[in-house]
């Protein structure tokens, strides 16, 4: 076989040296024009590639600004709502110590009337004339006694009554302050939520053109490997300083006893299929937007920022190599370094990283590896 071959090969290299020298010029010069088409086609090619390559990355640009810009509203939203909660309970505080102000007033008032009225119906008080007509010489002491102390009760009534109206006065100009203070915060969060509703639309129409670019299944695969390396690499360095930073007890004896960081619904399993070769490393919770996300356990957050695929994520370190991850905020409640407590709010549930659907991603890791959370999770 490798003999007949040798032979085809010999007769087609005598069949080409027989040709004219012409023709083989002609081959040469056409074969050199399409090496030259090709070429062109590649170079062509590769520019077309390195401008979607720019155009994503302005997208992904463009997808980390709309999601600053949602949490910079939502966190807004959140603070807003905290102060109009504040405010209303000082409102409904001043009423009450209005009302009761009112009613002191009201007693003050008859009780000052009626002491009028007595005063007026004994007439008034010449003390030389009591004195003269006085019967009993030993009664004059106890008589002036008798009128000094309605006088006192009278004058400290009035007193009392004074400041009882300039209590009220004071407490009604802090309820109108109050009042004001409300619809001004009221017109704040209703501009933050239209501010929001823009952000969210922007961030739609960019989703939906950074989807467009990754059509095919290779190129989403790309983009996944690339963002979980990006995730592997940044808790690497987070792990690091957790082990240099003060060991808190871990999740060991946890199993079975933390509660989950949202309530919802899981859409993702932990080791489930997310493409091609790639598996997931944590859960998805599908939950509603604006939902407090809450920390699994005690310990100290080791990064809050946005982060390519995942958008705005906390991670809470909870000692002996424990870390629990949160991903796809709307917006962050903490900061990095701050101590969290069990079951305290970290985030609010949101979209960021360009997610369709509402949703918190959760992770745990012990010493760099992720584990399933149901095993710590109930």
């Amino acid at each position: 076989m490798l003999n007949k071959t040798i032979i085809i090969s010999l007769a087609a290299l005598v069949g080409l040296i027989a040709q004219p020298l012409q023709a083989q010029q002609a081959n040469r010069a056409e074969t050199t024009k399409k090496l030259t088409e090709v070429q062109k086609q590649i170079a062509q090619q590769k520019v077309v590639i390195s401008d979607v390559s720019k155009q994503r990355l302005a997208l992904e640009e463009t997808l980390k600004a709309d999601d600053i810009a949602i949490a910079k509203s939502a966190r807004a939203i959140n603070e807003t709502a905290k102060e109009l909660t504040k405010v209303q309970s000082k409102l409904t505080e001043l009423n009450s110590e209005k009302r009761e102000l009112n009613e002191q007033k009201s007693a003050q008032e008859s009780l000052l009337a009626s002491q009028l009225r007595s005063a007026y119906s004994n007439g008034d008080h010449d003390y030389l004339k009591l004195l003269f007509n006085q019967e009993k010489p030993s009664e004059i002491a106890r008589t002036m006694s008798y009128y000094q102390y309605l006088n006192e009760a009278r004058v400290n009534e009035i007193t009392a009554f004074q400041q009882t109206i300039a209590d009220l006065l004071k407490v009604t100009t802090e309820v109108i302050e109050q009042e004001s203070e409300l619809v001004a915060l009221k017109k704040s969060q209703g501009q933050q939520r239209i501010k929001l509703q823009d952000a969210k639309i922007s961030r739609q129409k960019t989703y939906r053109s950074l989807e467009q670019e990754l059509q095919s299944n290779q190129q989403r695969l790309a983009q996944l490997e690339a963002e979980e390396t990006n995730l592997v690499a940044a808790l690497r360095k987070l792990a690091e300083i957790a082990r240099n930073a003060v060991q808190a007890s871990g999740l060991s004896k946890l199993k079975r006893q933390l509660y989950w960081p949202v309530k919802g619904r899981i859409s993702r399993t932990f080791g489930s299929k997310k493409q091609g070769y790639l598996k997931w490393k944590g859960v998805i919770i599908n939950a509603r937007q604006g939902q407090e996300v809450r920390t699994i356990h005690a310990g100290t957050v080791l990064f809050a920022d946005w982060l390519k695929g995942y958008g705005f994520v906390t991670v809470v370190d909870h000692g002996k190599g424990y870390m629990s991850l949160y991903g796809h905020n709307q917006t962050l409640l903490k900061n990095v370094g701050d101590r969290v407590e069990t079951g305290e709010p970290i985030a609010l549930v949101g979209q960021s990283g360009g997610q369709q659907q509402s949703g918190v991603y959760f992770e745990i890791r012990h010493n760099g590896k992720a584990v399933n959370p149901k095993i710590y999770c109930r």
